[in-house]
């Protein structure tokens, strides 16, 4: 298979696979790259996951949404990258491809911004070794929990059973606010926990009506179209017809409006 063929397979691929896509490459390309390079890994890290010291971000804010595409090791991504496809199947079922955008974007942030809150604000995170956060799992958690709050009683196979969307959202949830305060990754669980919560209001205010994402779907329909090349007319010649032409289009028109006339009054 061609490059030209893989890129067109690409472009009319869903929302969901280009998601999954552009993670996998961006694991790779710091993965080979700090190998080839002899660089670590973590540094070359440093400018897109999202720092967690308050005077950190304030000079890199595109960290709030780089660090989404970012993974530490193969499982991370693995399992990050399979619950995105299993519940984002079912987001896609029921809603607009932007939808499934914004929830992983906007998720990816509030789980940032609470994880950035939670280590300069609460004192039971002044124990923990303040690093740099990455991966999926806030916007995975945001999609997981949007679902489940809005047909909590449809259904997956898991194994040999059929277990319902909210039970396994709250499954996940309730793991790891247990874990939390033992685990070594407390900022990672945070962020889990600003995803699930953007999610659960995303979805209880859509189902009043209310698209808190709308805002940020015309920005992002802005920015495609700022950056999408307009497509140039064709060049269309116009004939002039003589006035004699004109004026027997003009007396044909109306003598077939005549003759629809008569038709319409003999019905």
């Amino acid at each position: 298979m061609s490059q030209s063929d893989l890129l067109q397979k690409y472009r009319m691929s869903s929302i969901l696979i280009k998601l999954i896509v552009i993670n996998v490459i961006v694991f790779f390309v710091f993965y080979l790259g700090s190998f080839i390079l002899r660089i670590n890994e973590t540094d070359m890290k440093s400018w897109f996951a999202l720092p967690l010291q308050t005077w950190d971000f304030l000079y890199k804010p595109w960290t709030f949404f780089s660090y989404a595409f970012l993974h530490s090791g193969f499982w991370h991504i693995f399992f990050n990258m399979l619950i995105l496809y299993w519940f984002g199947n079912i987001v896609l079922n029921l809603f607009k491809e932007r939808t499934l955008l914004t929830l992983y974007l906007l998720g990816g942030v509030a789980g940032g911004v609470l994880t950035v809150l939670a280590f300069n604000l609460f004192p039971a995170f002044d124990d923990f070794t303040v690093g740099n956060l990455q991966g999926a799992s806030a916007a995975v958690f945001a999609v997981m929990v949007f679902i489940a709050t809005y047909t909590p009683n449809a259904e997956m196979r898991v194994f040999m059973f059929n277990i319902k969307l909210w039970q396994i959202a709250a499954f996940f949830v309730l793991k790891d606010l247990i874990a939390m305060p033992a685990s070594d990754n407390a900022g990672g669980l945070m962020a889990h926990m600003g995803g699930a919560i953007f999610g659960y209001t995303y979805a209880k205010q859509l189902a009043k009506g209310n698209n808190i994402g709308a805002g940020f779907e015309r920005f992002m329909d802005a920015l495609v179209s700022y950056f999408t090349p307009r497509k140039k007319r064709p060049f269309k010649k116009v004939h002039r017809n003589p006035k004699g032409t004109m004026r027997n289009s003009a007396t044909s028109s109306a003598s077939s409006k005549d003759e629809q006339q008569k038709k319409i009054d003999a019905i």
